[in-house]
């Protein structure tokens, strides 16, 4: 998931610097950053979470929160890590980008050992100096763009994701309008002004095997899109895609079904938000297909079931595939923690790079040499605003 923001806060040269840093020399106990990383101290080990509390995306960094809190609540009850309780600093980046790299500067200098977040891909880039030069890993459980583990043709060293990226979102998408949806014929209305939307239509018509029978835009934070659903609807087509977040979509799926548009609907995992539900009225969210991470209708490994259940005690609510990827990112760090026999940065990211069937809630994953999990996606059909199928789909 990712959003563009008004601030470039690195320049590609100083990134590809960065990334060429290893930080893998010796490494001592760290109650700062350094480039030597941090190493827990006395009966805690120090967890970040940097993640959008407020602002235009909190909808994404509320959820997160408490899927991670779930998590450290569960592994603390349970004797925690390595004979260590979690102990979290949250900070909120306010969906900001100069905010989230401070916040990741905040964070390593309060000697955490690694950070779960920020939530959207353009924060995740932002915070990369920081974390590399601190030598502490960050796993965002929804930064989604290919370019945040791969800059430039380099890994960058210390993010991770529990999230599968877009380029295989789009794959997905394309594949499911052509094999399930039999769609010969798409149209696209995308946001121009994110590199979320931007990268999954690339993705998208790099795969897809029909006609893209015509293609409009528009910019996040626009309210009418008459005009361009007019020209859509005037065009022949047998599925519309709309690569965007739920705030424009859900406003686009009211006023297209309002307009006499019936055909399938699909788009991301920018959509899987109730607010879109909400924006769009439940009765005009039929046919509309997404991909998504988790669902409890396709469980992906038998872990679902008990955190469904956990999850509904503590929060009297169904989980989203948000709570689900950040409860699997807080399990992956004490996983990283458990193999490396130390709670300390530097050989946290070497774990977590060798992470390999990893079972979580989201699904059995394996970490790549990009840093990217391997594992299956859902893609979610909804009726009248309420899921009413889910597919797991291979990537491959």
């Amino acid at each position: 998931m990712k959003k563009r923001f008004s601030i470039l806060l690195m320049g590609l040269g100083a990134l590809a610097l960065l990334s060429a840093c290893s930080g893998a020399g010796n490494v001592k106990g760290g109650g700062s950053g350094s480039a030597e990383g941090n190493t827990a101290k006395g009966d805690t080990i120090k967890i970040g979470v940097d993640m959008e509390l407020s602002g235009s995306v909190s909808a994404y960094g509320t959820q997160e929160k408490e899927g991670i809190q779930l998590a450290v609540d569960e592994i603390n009850k349970a004797g925690g890590v390595l004979g260590k309780k979690i102990q979290l600093i949250e900070k909120d980046n306010k969906s900001d980008t100069a905010e989230a790299a401070s916040v990741a500067a905040n964070l390593t200098n309060s000697g955490v050992v690694a950070i779960v977040g920020p939530a959207t891909s353009s924060a995740v880039k932002a915070i990369l100096p920081n974390i590399t030069k601190a030598a502490v890993p960050a796993i965002t459980p929804s930064g989604t763009d290919d370019a945040i583990t791969v800059s430039k043709g380099k890994v960058q060293p210390y993010v991770f994701r529990s999230c599968f990226q877009d380029s295989l979102q789009g794959v997905i998408l394309a594949r499911y309008a052509q094999n399930q949806l039999k769609a010969q014929k798409v149209a696209i209305l995308g946001d121009n002004s994110s590199d979320y939307a931007t990268g999954l239509t690339k993705a998208f018509k790099g795969e897809y095997k029909g006609t893209i029978a015509s293609e409009e835009n528009f910019t996040a934070g626009d309210k009418d899109f008459q005009a361009q659903l007019t020209k859509l609807k005037d065009s022949d087509f047998d599925a519309l895609f709309i690569p965007g977040y739920y705030s424009e979509a859900g406003l686009i799926i009211k006023q297209a079904r309002e307009m006499g548009i019936t055909k399938p609907i699909l788009g991301a995992d920018g959509f899987s938000d109730p607010t879109l539900i909400e924006i769009a009225g439940a009765q005009n969210v039929s046919n509309v297909f997404y991909t998504s991470h988790f669902s409890a209708e396709a469980p992906a490994t038998d872990k679902v079931a008990p955190f469904v259940e956990a999850f509904k005690a503590k929060y009297n609510a169904e989980p989203s595939s948000f709570h689900a990827l950040s409860y699997d990112a807080v399990y992956m760090i004490k996983q990283a923690i458990e193999d490396a026999g130390e709670a300390n940065s530097v050989k946290i990211t070497k774990s977590l790079s060798k992470l390999k069937d990893f079972k979580g809630v989201t699904g059995t994953m394996t970490i790549d040499k990009d840093h990217n999990p391997e594992k299956d996606a859902v893609v979610i059909g909804m009726t009248d605003g309420k899921e009413s199928s889910a597919e797991i789909v291979k990537p491959n």
